[in-house]
């Protein structure tokens, strides 16, 4: 196979890549960019498998590693997206970066240890055997090693660094998502500590030193020392972040994860690790600036690690009990059932229960009694960017029907019945008061329609950890339970 092959081939995949994000930014293309992504990473791994064999002359036993890893991580993968429920994407997306992460520090390693196997220094392997040391080589272990150049070395230290913080800071954040684990650092609730943050700018800057001290003498000691010190700025990065961040987190290290794919793929001098990198990379970083401005947060303390500090003030203390109206699935019912038009905010309640199917029928039966019937989504409801998005689409939910916040949010005034699933947080008008943990974060405006229906587990606070003004308000009321179980009572009480 010709490098000219090679280079095409490569060049179709980047067309399929940037194909592939422009049809995931709007629900009606995702099918088609997921297809074009698929074909794009197809194209790419088969000409990468052919090239390495090639590099082997044509040796079985190369075909047979790179088979092998495909069939591994093919395996792996299918099985994994097999299982996976909807309500842990955000945990398997968080997984998935950690490999990537991994495999950036792998390729790190390998390179420092054997950088003529990448064919990033072009001295024979005859003359590793000289006797004198030639001018840029080291010696090393008694045999004289082509140094690596220093272009080379800058690119190696920056995507093994950041491909460590990705590893490390994905796990916990996949642990922080699951919820499950007693383990302190896997726990929703931000960790946090006297001096934290000064901790961890000592060790960004010794992280940085250690890296310019390999770059500067191809220290073996440096370098990994360095991926030592990224490996717990990683921990240290995300433990002081609270779950009501999370999309963030995962937007983040979207980010981070192409950031470091793009730097070995300049040290290796593979033009479709950069190009696929540099694309993971800047649309996880736009795609994080989004959420930041979702959440009124600041972009470069979400790159820092250092906005989760407002959490711990909101959760503490014991809440005031206040009295709420409640009503039953047949009293919202009879409320939908004589609305003119309804909005449906959709939140991660919804997801745990599975009731994306349930909600798409009531929407259905309400819409053939003549209700108009729209869906609104806030950026970081659930646990991802797009969450909800994905659960509506999986229920064949209308597009036409699901509205993003701006666009929606002029329209809850005129609306007659707003009925929230399961959200909380984006709901809340504690948004709008001065000195709130959320002030300045833009919510749906639900608090805006003439009467609301809020199904809750419970009146549990949401991540925030703070109460909603707008379960209390004279025009609301709540229906307590599951809510899958309540969207069909309400469905069936409409027949």
């Amino acid at each position: 196979m010709s490098m000219n092959l090679v280079t095409l081939l490569y060049l179709v995949a980047s067309v399929c890549f940037i194909q592939a994000l422009k049809g995931l930014s709007h629900p009606t293309s995702s099918i088609r960019g997921n297809a074009f992504g698929m074909a794009g990473m197809l194209i790419a791994v088969l000409t990468t498998g052919a090239l390495i064999v090639q590099l082997a002359g044509g040796a079985v036993l190369g075909l047979g590693w790179v088979l092998l890893g495909l069939l591994v991580g093919g395996t792996a993968g299918t099985i994994m997206a097999q299982r996976v429920e909807m309500t842990k994407m955000p945990e398997l997306v968080a997984f998935m970066h950690s490999m990537i992460g991994l495999a950036a520090v792998f390729i790190g390693v390998a390179a420092v240890a054997e950088p003529w196997a990448f064919g990033i220094t072009s001295a024979p392997v005859a003359a590793l055997l000289g006797v004198s040391t030639p001018v840029g080589s080291v010696l090393v272990d008694g045999m004289v090693v082509p140094a690596i150049p220093y272009g080379n070395r800058l690119e190696l230290f920056l995507g093994a660094a950041i491909g460590a913080v990705t590893f490390s800071g994905s796990v916990i954040a996949f642990g922080k998502l699951s919820g499950k684990y007693k383990f302190r650092l896997f726990q929703g609730a931000p960790v946090q500590f006297k001096g934290q943050h000064m901790l961890n700018l000592a060790l960004g800057l010794l992280t940085v030193g250690l890296g310019l001290v390999f770059v500067a003498t191809e220290s073996w000691t440096a370098f990994f020392a360095m991926l030592a010190l990224a490996f717990v700025m990683g921990v240290l990065m995300i433990i002081p972040i609270g779950g009501a961040d999370m999309p963030v987190v995962v937007s983040m290290l979207n980010s981070y994860s192409g950031w470091a794919a793009a730097g070995i793929g300049f040290s290796l001098n593979n033009s479709m690790l950069i190009i696929a990198g540099s694309l993971v990379g800047s649309s996880g970083a736009i795609l994080s600036y989004i959420m930041c401005k979702a959440m009124n947060r600041s972009f470069f303390s979400v790159i820092l690690g250092g906005f989760g500090a407002e959490a711990t003030t909101a959760m503490g203390g014991a809440k005031e009990q206040r009295p709420v109206k409640t009503g039953s699935a047949d009293d919202a019912a009879f409320v939908l059932g004589n609305a003119e038009t309804v909005i449906i905010v959709p939140g991660y309640g919804l997801a745990v229960a599975r009731a994306q199917h349930a909600v798409n029928e009531l929407a259905e039966k309400l819409t053939h009694k003549g209700v108009k019937v729209k869906y609104a989504i806030h950026p970081v409801a659930g646990r991802m960017p797009g969450h909800m998005n994905v659960l509506l689409a999986e229920a064949e939910v209308p597009y036409d029907q699901v509205f993003e916040m701006e666009d929606i949010n002029g329209e809850f005034g005129q609306a007659d019945v707003a009925i929230i699933l399961g959200a909380n947080d984006v709901v809340n008008p504690a948004a709008h008061t001065k000195g709130s943990a959320i002030y300045g974060m833009p919510i749906l405006e639900a608090y805006r329609a003439k009467t609301v229906i809020v199904n809750k587990r419970s009146m549990a606070a949401g991540y925030a950890g703070l109460d909603n003004e707008l379960f209390y308000m004279d025009k609301t009321m709540m229906v307590f339970g599951d809510a899958k179980k309540v969207v069909e009572d309400i469905g069936k009480a409409l027949e």
